[in-house]
């Protein structure tokens, strides 16, 4: 018996010794190879990039995972109970490695012959998430074994846990427990109930499997077994349990819709981000600021949207995107159907003579007014529709695929996506901060971003340069030029060159300020005649559009260049803000994961808002005790502020008595603008103004056509920027630019455009440059020369081709 005992005994020994040198080998074998495990101390977790508008209101979130980390601290202590005992219910007394779990899983293998569960702690779980790959053999279940053993070596339980709950993958983009419970119950994890943190705490064994959406039986039993090792280790009472057992599932997609809708500012945003740190961009956990006002942008948003749909319908029914005959795929065709902005697809169920039932992609029926669809009469060209519908099965038929549109009392009306589309840009002319952006009907249906991207025509809303540098070069706004029908013949050219005005009208002589407000093409054309066209093109490349845009001819003086609408919109902002040069800027403000302001906008602006930004950021500095102010820059002064102070008086006149009329339903006396159509109305345009706030609106097809005979930039992009303009500038005070020195206010005669004494019949007064008052009637006689000549000097005179 003794000599049985020492066998044993000595058998237990050798092999207890040939575990430890198995061990031991394995460890020297295995441990050169090893990461840091230092390094979890700083690690930084995969954060998607956020982008927010200036009141810190979401606009977009980019990157593949869904994370929002949080200290330990903040973990809800009954999560922690409910995912102890559902991974690692020894977590708090083992050192990184739990001999029984490892001992089941070792069963296992002898039964299987290979790897299952792999009895690995949560510690054990951190090493591979962080360190390892998912491959099943054991060579890696040896790495992470010794892993787990220095984690527990060199950091706390609650570190180890911290790392877990927000590395780990929870299904549906969610990584991380506080993104889990965003995404299956809208709240952040301390606000769920105790069935519902088992829900999640049941997710990472097997986030497909257990997930409660894509199998809720499953996910259910798994949250009852998680439950009921609860109680049985005694966290929680018998009441708790009963009472989250019988919770019924509530789990649902929530996936967070933006707080303001701005696709275009997210993408120009992500781009921008991209280009400044890499693909990090989508990693660092990054938050951006941009300069947009999320209310600008919601009224920016509904303007274009109610005003392209508007011209959509004065021109017709365009008809079923497709029909569905087979009632039984009307539900797969709408889930494969993409919703366009406020366009929703919907499938005609029923046709009745006052109304039609449609289906939409939820399952759910609605009913659309007939009084919604008299509008929809056929679509035959932008110039001409068919005739007008009298009931509904004039429009649709049953298994039709429509749209249709949420309307604000909550009912549904008959729609169609616009084919027409349209840009719209709101910038602070100070600064140049973006304040609201639309480059689209629908960033769903076409990324392509009208405001930076399309170059267009500007049309008549490109005059005001032509008649600023003429102003510049002696010019008044008082000079007569005659509106008369003109013959141009250049070398290169086919055949003579006819232009009209708009109307096929001509005036005769008329002040340069008639006709910028009354946009009469021929008195554009001789001035650009008389300055010049390579005077002009070098002034107009100061406003910051490049010389070579510019066509080296006439056609010039009528907006035929090419130009992208972000361009041309900055270089009205040097009209609107006094004569400076600005550039459009988006993002404001970027900081790091750790709330670390890590870049900082520093435009040129101009000195009025050079002076707010001192005053603010000297009340910053003295509740920050801050001993200096950052500089400011100061952006580069290119146009007398007289000059621009007289071209925004005159297009006061086009909001006033001009082609701008329809803006005096605003009731504002500080605004500026002009409109702008190109030849055959390819391009429909209206940029707008007061001191704060400038405004353009274009609008046309992406692939040139004729919006129609009678649809002008007074017709469609001037109604947007009127609805817009209305709520942006709602309970604001006016703002005028202020008249600068050096302007004259004289009485002029209108037949001669020369300083009138008192009496004189129709006389008005006009402002001047000092040094380009015109000379008084008594010097009319001696200074006119022979009729049918230009004078030799539009400088010391009032006539441009007077006859």
């Amino acid at each position: 018996m003794m000599l049985f005992l020492k066998s044993v005994i000595a058998l237990i020994i050798a092999t207890i010794c040939g575990a430890v040198l198995s061990l031991t080998g394995a460890y020297l074998y295995l441990s050169p190879n090893l990461p840091s495990v230092d390094s979890l101390r700083t690690v930084e977790l995969q954060i998607p990039l956020r982008v927010y508008s200036s009141e810190s209101m979401l606009i977009e979130e980019f990157g593949e995972m869904r994370r929002t980390p949080i200290p330990f601290a903040d973990v809800p202590q009954e999560f922690i109970h409910a995912l102890l005992s559902a991974e690692d219910d020894n977590f708090a007394n083992h050192y990184g490695v739990d001999p029984g779990s490892l001992m089941r899983a070792a069963a296992q293998i002898l039964k299987s012959g290979r790897i299952q569960t792999g009895g690995s702690t949560i510690t054990m779980q951190v090493a591979k998430n962080f360190f390892l790959t998912s491959e099943r053999s054991f060579s890696r279940k040896a790495n992470e074994i010794l892993l787990a053993l220095q984690i527990e070596r060199e950091l706390s339980k609650e570190e180890i846990l911290e790392l877990y709950v927000n590395k780990i993958y929870l299904g549906n983009r969610a990584y991380g427990i506080e993104a889990a419970a965003n995404v299956y119950y809208g709240k952040s994890i301390h606000e769920l109930s105790l069935a519902q943190m088992a829900m999640i705490a049941g997710l990472p064994k097997a986030p497909s499997r257990y997930n409660p959406i894509a199998n809720p039986a499953r996910s259910m039993e798994r949250r009852d077994w998680i439950l009921g090792r609860m109680l049985k280790l005694g966290r929680i009472t018998q009441e708790q349990y009963e009472q989250a057992i019988n919770e019924p599932l509530n789990a649902k997609l929530h996936i967070r819709a933006p707080d303001a809708y701005a696709p275009y500012i997210a993408e120009m945003a992500r781009l921008e981000m991209v280009s400044l740190y890499g693909s990090n961009a989508y990693t660092d956990g990054l938050n951006v600021i941009t300069t947009m006002s999320a209310e600008l942008q919601n009224h920016a948003q509904n303007a274009v949207f109610n005003g392209l749909t508007d011209y959509d319908r004065r021109h017709g029914y365009r008809g079923a995107e497709k029909h569905v005959a087979n009632p039984e795929q009307w539900l797969s065709t709408l889930a494969n159907t993409r919703r366009y902005n406020q366009f929703l697809p919907a499938i005609v169920k029923q046709v009745d003579t006052d109304s039609i039932a449609v289906l939409l992609a939820n399952g759910v029926e609605q009913a659309i007014p007939w009084t919604s669809m008299r509008w929809a009469a056929p679509f035959l060209s932008n110039n001409s529709r068919g005739a007008t519908p009298k009931k509904p099965a004039d429009v649709v038929k049953v298994g039709d695929l429509i749209r249709v549109i949420l309307t604000d009392d909550g009912s549904y009306a008959f729609s169609q996506v616009p084919k027409i589309q349209a840009s719209l840009i709101s910038l602070n002319p100070h600064s140049g901060s973006i304040q609201a952006l639309v480059g689209g009907v629908a960033f769903e249906q076409s990324h392509y971003n009208r405001a930076t991207q399309a170059q267009r025509q500007p049309g008549s809303s490109f005059k005001p340069f032509i008649y600023s540098a003429a102003l510049d070069a002696g010019y008044t706004t008082a000079t007569l030029v005659n509106d008369a029908p003109i013959e141009i013949f250049e070398p290169g050219m086919k055949e003579v060159w006819r232009p009209k005005n708009d109307n096929d009208t001509f005036l005769g002589p008329i002040r340069v300020r008639e006709a910028l407000y009354r946009s009469r093409n021929i008195v554009s054309i001789r001035i650009l005649q008389d300055i010049g066209i390579p005077y002009a093109r070098q002034y107009i490349s100061r406003f910051g559009l490049s010389e070579s845009s510019l066509p080296p001819n006439l056609s010039l003086s009528l907006g035929s260049a090419s130009l992208v609408p972000m361009d041309l919109t900055a270089a009205w902002a040097t009209f609107a803000n006094g004569g400076y040069k600005i550039k459009p800027y988006l993002i404001d403000k970027v900081y790091d994961r750790n709330g670390q302001n890590i870049f900082q906008a520093a435009p040129s602006v101009t000195p009025r808002q050079a002076k707010l930004l001192q005053q603010e950021l000297a009340a910053n500095a003295q509740e920050d005790s801050v001993a200096e102010v950052p500089p400011i820059n100061l952006a580069e002064p290119i146009l007398d502020p007289r000059t621009a102070y007289l071209i925004t008086d005159v297009l006061k006149d086009v909001i006033k008595r001009g082609t701008g009329r329809r803006a005096l339903a605003l009731n504002r006396t500080d605004l500026a603008g002009k409109t702008g159509t190109t030849n055959d109305s390819f391009d429909s345009w209206f940029i707008g103004y007061n001191y704060d706030l400038l405004t353009s609106v274009w609008s046309g097809f992406d692939q040139p056509a004729s919006l129609g005979r009678h649809e002008y930039g007074s017709s469609i992009s001037l109604p947007i920027w009127i609805d817009y303009t209305r709520q942006a500038l709602a309970d604001k005070p006016m703002s005028n630019q202020p008249e600068p020195t050096g302007l004259s206010l004289l009485r002029i005669d209108p037949h001669s455009g020369r300083v009138a004494p008192p009496g004189t019949p129709e006389s008005f007064f006009e402002l001047f440059k000092e040094e380009d008052t015109p000379p008084s009637m008594e010097e009319f006689d001696t200074n006119f020369t022979t009729p049918g000549t230009i004078q030799p000097s539009f400088k010391q005179d009032s006539y441009i081709d007077l006859f």
